[in-house]
């Protein structure tokens, strides 16, 4: 007979903590005295919550606090237990970040060295009735990361500090666009459970389709507290009304039970189907687990064709495009995120027309509320196992830490309807190829043996549903480069670092699951951190808050031809956001005119993880950037666009709806000019069956400009899909300075503000957080030809007498 009985340990089932620097450079008189902490949590955020550090985001405080990754840390609290009459008793961490020393009474009960994995110490004749002193000691992890190094040896890794030394989240030591906030703590929940017989040791509910059968194969793991003392043990699933169990003996550690149902409600992903789940409950005797399942099968087709190596994603047999994003962690301090700010976040992700999230290997893996909230939308997950631009040591050290956590979070994830992708790394085996690892290596192992042999194991044998891949980008063939566009996965990283994004075009990408290009975040979102008098982009603070290497310089060369170089800091702001929401526009309507070849884009990056000039497209603040929005137009189901193919122009159509696509389509050469005359137009139906594609050839009448300096091409449908097309860049394009006139009408919740154009009012934007930072808009990158008009509804603020310049801006504006 089991009967657990758990006694919380975390600040909030009551136990007090408290913190204090045991040693390192920590400030004058912080050595050895207590601050009042909170678990789950980490030491920044307890040091800030008690006063004793400013905000670590705000202005240049990120540098100065840098001590606190170098300084050991010791968490204390005393709790009373009371005897239950059970045999067994063992101290549960969830997470434990990172290298730490646990301690209860005064005898050491082990030592932990990985933030990835949970921990399950044997506390039995240590616990005591009454009082308990339960102490757990961390090192600095940069410290610790340091130490590793000095002992092991050196791997070749991106950025500052030695993070893969440590199986710890690598971008908390920063990233290119993260801050280096190396952080120690409890960050997830830590509690004491007493038991005897047998307990739930671990599930994992693997839902499969067959036909129209819903198979769910349950995995259940036990312990036993004392094997010749225990009676056999009932195990009961159920699910979806039915109720299977199986009698066990003392000592048996695993249990498969296969329950099925018929005429099961099948799981899609967001616009293929709806999202039924299904509750499980598994019993041991009194112990009992909950989760919810979607009934669901994947596959990822990589078998060679005759221009490649594809990879599709399918669900139930039938193929996705992918239109995603890559996750980050979504704050730097980690343990500050909850259901709700999770739901907002993937909201996002939905309102933006997304359908996949890859959880990136530098990142954790996340919390159950993530996977959740991705099961009831539809969207898709890709996970990363945490491995990211770097060679990793295969010694037994971090081999058995890398086995563990793997089986863990395989165990962990697997039920999730929404988990499509396994994934090895991410691009380490680009960086072995092509980054200069070799000569340093020596021929020492990277990490290979990980993602070709130990994690593709691990998958097989506890997640077979679930296809895998070694790595992002991946050609799906040892002997082929990695990032091979015309095989597997591919990261387009050139544009940005070094080209034109007109250089999208140069690629015929099968699925690109990383490509992005940089803008600041919001107005309000920046200055509320960088206070540098004048604001200026080469600012000392500006500086702090953009990561990437001549992160500014690269905005500045990535204007191009296509707008001009700004006069001042709004005009900066502006240009560099719209520049930002033009090119990954431009990249993805590309990748979509070239449906079936291309099966899908997963942009760099959904989110921020502070305030920060990066590739986001919702900024640390959660406003959303221009990026997010031209994300919303090129993301939608039914898209056109006008391509140039061969010396013509095109207009390319993709349908990803499982209907009929038949409208018609009108291609109007127009005056740029006030009134803006129809010069020629061409009307003609388009019929393109449910998840296709079709390309139209447009005639010269309207594909050859008499002025391309004074002319461009609005491409509608009836169904009210609309395309553009510039014969020039903005620079050389004749656009009015007074092209439209805006009115205001206050509303219960903000106010809408309606702009007329008179002449061609390019890519309008309205940013309400410059004058309340509460304010929210509903719209934006918004063109309208002569005579058209646009409402934006703003909320969250009251109306203003007037907006202009800088709220109301356009890029009539910058030319």
């Amino acid at each position: 007979m089991t009967s657990l009985k758990t006694l919380d340990l975390t600040t909030g089932g009551g136990a007090a903590w408290t913190v204090h620097a045991v040693e390192g450079p920590a400030p004058d008189g912080l050595i050895g005295r207590a601050v009042a902490a909170t678990v789950p949590g980490e030491v920044h955020t307890d040091l800030l919550a008690a006063g004793e550090i400013p905000d670590p985001f705000d202005g240049d405080n990120e540098s100065k606090l840098h001590w606190i990754g170098r300084t050991r840390w010791s968490y204390r609290t005393t709790f009373s237990w009371v005897a239950d009459g059970n045999d067994r008793q063992e101290l549960v961490a969830e997470g434990l970040d990172t290298v730490a020393t646990v301690t209860l009474n005064g005898q050491e009960l082990g030592r932990t060295a990985n933030q990835h994995r949970s921990y399950r110490f044997d506390v039995t004749g240590v616990l005591v009735a009454g009082d308990n002193e339960l102490v757990v000691e961390f090192e600095g992890p940069v410290t610790a990361a340091e130490a590793e190094r000095a002992k092991a040896g050196s791997w070749p890794h991106t950025n500052l500090h030695p993070y893969n030394e440590l199986r710890k989240m690598a971008s908390n030591f920063g990233w290119d666009w993260g801050p280096d906030v190396a952080t120690a703590g409890i960050w997830r929940s830590i509690r004491i459970e007493s038991w005897s017989g047998v307990r739930i040791d671990s599930v994992r509910p693997l839902a499969t389709l067959e036909g129209d059968r819903g198979v769910l194969t349950t995995h259940v793991a036990l312990a036993w507290a004392d094997d010749a003392a225990a009676g056999d043990a009932t195990i009961a699933v159920e699910v979806g009304g039915t109720q299977q169990s199986a009698t066990v003996a003392p000592g048996t550690g695993t249990v498969e039970i296969v329950s099925t149902i018929e005429a099961v409600d099948v799981w899609w992903p967001r616009g293929y189907g709806e999202q039924p789940l299904y509750d499980v409950t598994v019993t041991v005797n009194d112990d009992d687990w909950h989760g919810r399942v979607g009934f669901r099968n994947v596959t990822v087709n990589v078998a060679p064709d005759n221009d490649g190596t594809p990879f599709v994603i399918s669900v139930n047999d039938k193929p996705i495009y992918v239109r995603g994003a890559n996750w980050i962690p979504d704050d730097a301090f980690v343990t500050r995120l909850n259901a709700r700010t999770y739901r907002t976040s993937i909201q996002d992700a939905v309102d933006a027309g997304m359908n996949l999230l890859r959880v990136w290997g530098g990142g954790i893996y996340e919390s159950e509320e993530f996977y959740d909230v991705c099961d009831e939308l539809g969207v898709l997950v890709w996970q990363d196992f945490l491995f990211a631009c770097a060679a990793y040591s295969e010694d037994e050290r971090l081999w058995s830490e890398v086995e563990a956590e793997a089986r863990e979070a395989v165990t962990r994830l697997s039920r999730h309807a929404s988990l499509a992708v396994w994934n090895g790394n991410n691009e380490n085996i680009w960086g072995y190829v092509e980054w200069g690892w070799r000569v340093p290596l020596a021929g020492r192992p990277w990490g290979a043996g990980y993602y070709l042999d130990l994690l593709p194991g691990i998958v097989a044998e506890l997640d077979p549903r679930t296809p895998y891949s070694a790595g992002s980008p991946y050609s799906f063939d040892r002997f082929i480069h990695p990032n091979d566009d015309r095989h597997g996965t591919m990261h387009i990283w050139d544009v940005w670092n070094q080209v034109d994004y007109t250089t999208y075009r140069k690629y015929k990408p099968r699925f690109v699951s990383e490509f992005g290009f940089q803008g600041p975040p919001a107005w309000s979102t920046l200055t509320s951190v960088v206070h540098d008098s004048p604001l200026d982009p080469y600012g000392e603070q500006m500086l702090v808050h953009q990561k990437a290497f001549e992160g500014n310089l690269k905005l500045e060369r990535g204007l191009g031809d296509h707008l001009p170089k700004w006069k001042d800091i709004d005009d900066w702001h502006w240009t560099t956001q719209l520049n930002q929401a033009r090119a990954i526009a431009f990249g993805i309507e590309y990748f979509r005119s070239l449906f079936p070849l291309n099966t899908g884009a997963v942009v760099w990056q959904l989110n921020d993880n502070w305030p920060v000039v990066s590739w986001a497209a919702v900024d640390g603040h959660g406003i959303r950037k221009p990026l997010w929005y031209a994300l919303k137009r090129v993301y939608a189901d039914r898209l056109l666009t006008v391509q140039p193919r061969e010396n013509a122009l095109v207009v390319a159509a993709h349908n990803d709806t499982d209907e009929v696509w038949t409208t018609e389509v009108t291609v109007a050469r127009r005056s740029t000019g006030t009134g803006g005359e129809v010069l020629a137009q061409e009307t003609f139906a388009i019929e393109i069956a449910a998840r296709a594609a079709a390309v139209n050839d447009l005639p010269a009448s309207v594909a050859a400009p008499t002025d391309a300096t004074s002319e461009y091409l609005e491409v509608r449908a009836a169904d009210g899909t609309t395309a553009y097309w510039y014969f020039v860049e903005d620079t050389e394009l004749q656009l009015a300075d007074d092209a439209y006139t805006a009115t205001i009408t206050p509303a219960d919740d903000g106010y809408d503000v309606t702009v007329t154009a008179t002449a061609l009012a390019k890519d309008l934007a309205l940013f309400p957080d410059r004058l309340d930072a509460a304010a929210r808009v509903d719209s934006c990158l918004i063109t309208l030809s002569a005579g058209s008009s646009h409402t934006f509804r703003v909320t969250g603020a009251a109306a203003p007498e007037q907006v202009g310049v800088p709220v109301l801006r356009s890029a009539n504006d910058l030319v």
